[in-house]
């Protein structure tokens, strides 16, 4: 899998989940409905009761101080937005566009980094977004 739609499928999840429990989330859950729709359209009403439900068991789980069951819902998330972009990769501008929307970075704080390497055969990569330190015998 690439590693770039892993990633992204990774954030998106968390995202969706993190942005249940705020103002945000009759937006959020339109805006990944919408995407849903583009690329499986007979399954975005079904999704949208899914995001419904998903946000009451995070509900219950944060009143009852149930950071476990937060985990298992950011996971399962990121591993449906994963199945979506492989099923249609083009979305993933998309998906990122929403994500910017959604959770806008404060220009005004810490300067966001984005990161892509590729390693192939006995090649190593070495990323950092502030000091790195890298001790090799």
């Amino acid at each position: 899998m690439d590693p770039q739609i892993a990633a992204l499928a990774g954030t998106a999840g968390t995202t969706i989940v993190t942005l249940m429990a705020t103002d945000a989330w009759q937006r959020t859950r339109d805006g990944v409905v919408a995407v849903w729709r583009r690329v499986s359209p007979e399954r975005a009403d079904s999704v949208a009761g899914e995001l419904n439900q998903t946000r009451e068991d995070l509900l219950v789980a944060q009143s009852g101080e149930d950071s476990q069951t937060e985990t298992e819902l950011r996971a399962e998330w990121q591993g449906r937005v994963r199945r979506l972009l492989l099923a249609d990769p083009s979305i993933a501008e998309e998906l990122r566009a929403l994500l910017d929307e959604l959770a806008p970075h404060d220009k005004s704080s810490d300067s966001v980094v984005q990161m892509h390497a590729n390693a192939t055969g006995n090649g190593r990569v070495y990323q950092a977004g502030r000091d790195q330190h890298i001790k090799e015998s």
